[in-house]
């Protein structure tokens, strides 16, 4: 959890394992560079359903220093569904539990996994969890929603609180953690949390760890910086496509505002670089921001 508003684990975007006997794709390269995380403990995130590829990657992970590796039973996209990875594995428990059972045996880093609660219900999770703790895990990280709701409706608290009761090892919780008092809700719920994954909500509000630290909301200088830090990157990377990024940044930014459908008007038809540029200036000079969520 956030200590002071510092964040002390980071697990990286999911990764596609390569081929048994074949390196990392190039493009998670600038992922997998642990220079400038020194203090920052990096879990890579796998999302797969082969053992094999698993086992292979997570030694190669082990060679470049990393301590725990995490399969991914949570993403509920259409396209990683239907190749049966993220929360694809929930609709087949015994085809997961024997990839878990294998890539627990052999893998040569501890194994944690990020799951949903089911695949289209909540009824199915007491099944779900059963089958996790029957396996060695190093930690669960549990986003109570099933797959069918994408990230829509409410979460579901009391399953994470049936984790905490149940498990053998470390739960962890994700979902919906926007604001300090979402944190602070979930922790008077279950006082036995110690990890919570922060991860829309982040993205939205870069400031959000060092408020549930009990520190300030972010300034408009400060916002204005990240976003221009977070472009430049992401202009460096790919180009024109920046700006598509960006405004998925914004879709979750923009909450920030006091005026959020006045941003999302703006943002909604540009396309080009410097239609982008003009309007981000324009908002941080001319949008105020909302006041913080309590």
């Amino acid at each position: 959890m956030p200590a002071a508003g510092r964040l002390d684990r980071y697990y990286t975007p999911f990764l596609i394992p390569p081929r048994v006997g074949h390196p990392f794709a190039s493009r998670y390269a600038r992922e997998l560079c642990q220079e400038g995380d020194r203090d920052l403990d990096v879990v890579p995130q796998l999302l797969t359903k082969d053992a094999d590829e698993f086992v292979w990657a997570a030694g190669l992970l082990a060679e470049m220093g990393y301590a725990e590796v995490n399969l991914n039973v949570g993403c509920p996209s259409g396209t990683v569904m239907g190749k049966g990875r993220g929360a694809g594995l929930l609709r087949d428990l015994p085809a997961l539990e024997a990839l878990l059972q294998d890539v627990c045996e052999r893998s040569p880093l501890p194994v944690s996994v990020k799951t949903r609660i089911g695949f289209a219900s909540d009824d199915e999770f007491d099944e779900i969890l059963a089958l996790y703790c029957r396996l060695p895990l190093a930690e669960l990280i549990v986003h109570p929603r099933v797959r069918e709701d994408y990230y829509r409706g409410a979460v579901r608290r009391e399953a994470y609180g049936e984790a905490l009761a149940k498990a053998p090892f470390p739960v962890a919780y994700n979902g919906d953690i926007f604001s300090a008092g979402d944190f602070a809700s979930l922790v008077a719920a279950f006082p036995q949390t110690r990890h919570v994954m922060l991860g829309r909500g982040l993205v939205g509000n870069p400031a959000l760890a060092r408020m549930i630290g009990g520190g300030p909301a972010a300034s408009m200088p400060e916002l204005e910086r990240f976003h221009d830090e977070l472009y430049g990157a992401y202009e460096a990377e790919m180009g024109d496509n920046a700006v598509f990024r960006m405004k998925e940044w914004w879709s979750y930014a923009k909450g920030l505002f006091a005026n959020p459908r006045a941003i999302e008007r703006a943002m909604r038809k540009v396309r080009k670089a410097a239609e982008y540029e003009a309007v981000a200036s324009k908002v941080f000079r001319c949008e105020g921001l909302a006041s913080p969520r309590c």
